[in-house]
């Protein structure tokens, strides 16, 4: 039985941990040949993905070996950490905006050309829902994903009639090596049950759901969706933060 991905050639960036990890799995198992590319160890190839040469090698590289490039999933990206905008600097918002926003712009930019020649292909980028509003991060990892969801938008806009789909996907909570100190003193403080509590799913997530949705939009699933931002939050983003007064109880 032929895989959701059968046949086509992929790029993952961010590949050798959490998110990127899991979805350079995922494809494979459903049929892609996927290079993964990381600046740590771990993934196929090293690559700095907010470095414009580095890109532009990778892109070329994969498409002039496989033929054609078909799904791009622009992925890799930093915290920052949490410090106030008072606290951060010039430079901090810098290196958080060359990864984080710079960095899909490139992906954008260098498979754009391959994927119009070849009659059409599926970028997808990661955001966060930390870039719909304010309280899911820091001030700059936070203007760095809106920016990743406008860039997108006008990706997708630009980029009309040529069969290219841009896509972002706006995670939640995610267990991943980023969130890694949250979920660490949640546990050593004996509070690992209230990760996630404001969550209408009271937990946090796990990598591979992440990659479930890069799947989707990757595949010829979801060959009319175009332009769009996927939240997948277990529903934090379906409201403002509020004390809950009443449940709807089971009949």
């Amino acid at each position: 039985m032929s895989g959701r991905l059968a046949g086509k050639i992929a790029i993952v960036t961010g590949a050798a941990s959490g998110i990127g990890k899991a979805t350079v799995e995922l494809f494979r198992s459903e049929g892609a040949t996927v290079v993964g590319a990381d600046v740590n160890q771990g993934a196929d190839v090293i690559c700095d993905a907010g470095q414009d040469a580095d890109v532009k090698v990778l892109i070329d590289k994969v498409a002039a070996e496989h033929g054609r490039l078909d799904v791009l999933f622009a992925n890799a990206g930093i915290s920052g950490g949490l410090a106030s905008i008072s606290e951060q600097t010039a430079e901090d918002w810098a290196e958080i905006l060359r990864i984080n926003l710079i960095g899909p712009f490139l992906a954008i930019k260098y498979a754009a050309p391959i994927m119009r020649a070849q009659g059409g292909g599926s970028i997808v980028c990661t955001a966060s829902t930390a870039g719909l509003r304010a309280g899911a991060g820091g001030a700059a990892y936070s203007a760095s994903k809106a920016g990743v969801i406008s860039l997108v938008q006008n990706a997708a806009q630009q980029l009309g009639g040529t069969n290219i789909r841009v896509n972002a996907i706006c995670p939640g909570l995610i267990e991943t090596g980023m969130t890694k100190p949250i979920y660490d003193l949640a546990r050593e403080t004996g509070k690992a049950h209230r990760i996630g509590e404001i969550n209408p799913l009271k937990r946090g997530g796990e990598p591979i759901e992440i990659a479930h949705a890069a799947l989707f939009l990757a595949s010829d699933e979801s060959s009319y969706v175009n332009g769009q931002a996927l939240v997948v939050d277990g529903g934090l983003s379906s409201s403002h933060p509020y004390l809950p007064r009443f449940h709807i109880q089971a009949q």
